[in-house]
């Protein structure tokens, strides 16, 4: 399976806010939607992402008067991205070995969604339960 049937699923709607934003700002947003992280972008562009591990980091760092700075001032700026036509098990293993649960889907120059853990788990639990009817379907057709 692909990145593209799970985006296909869930939807290819992204959240995202500006560099400049106020960090309390974009953590109004993640807790609004109920989002682990959002994409930082300028003019359709990945500048970063802003993720709930980013924020606790730099509370625990910092203290709260880092809720005025801008969201530039804490993202995480190397943004590993995949293609709609990689494989699930593929970016199951990137995320694992980067330890990080958000990655962006890119085609050409355009974000095109966002997968997080939570979409990968879900879409693996689906696609064994689809397999064991399959399995128990021929079992009892036999």
């Amino acid at each position: 399976m692909t990145v593209r049937a799970i985006l296909d699923t869930k939807g290819h709607q992204i959240q995202s806010v500006e560099p400049g934003a106020k960090l309390s700002a974009a953590i109004k947003v993640l807790g609004e939607r109920k989002i682990g992280a959002v994409l930082v972008m300028s003019a359709g562009r990945i500048e970063g992402i802003l993720s709930e591990r980013d924020i606790v980091r730099v509370l625990s760092e910092r203290g709260a008067g880092v809720l005025d700075e801008p969201v530039s001032a804490v993202m995480t700026r190397k943004v590993v991205s995949c293609r709609q036509s990689d494989t699930v098990a593929g970016i199951m293993e990137m995320m694992t070995l980067g330890k990080f649960r958000h990655l962006p889907v890119v085609e050409g120059d355009k974000v095109v969604g966002l997968i997080s853990i939570g979409d990968v788990v879900k879409w693996r639990v689906q696609e064994y339960e689809n397999e064991q009817e399959a399995l128990t379907t021929y079992i009892k057709t036999a």
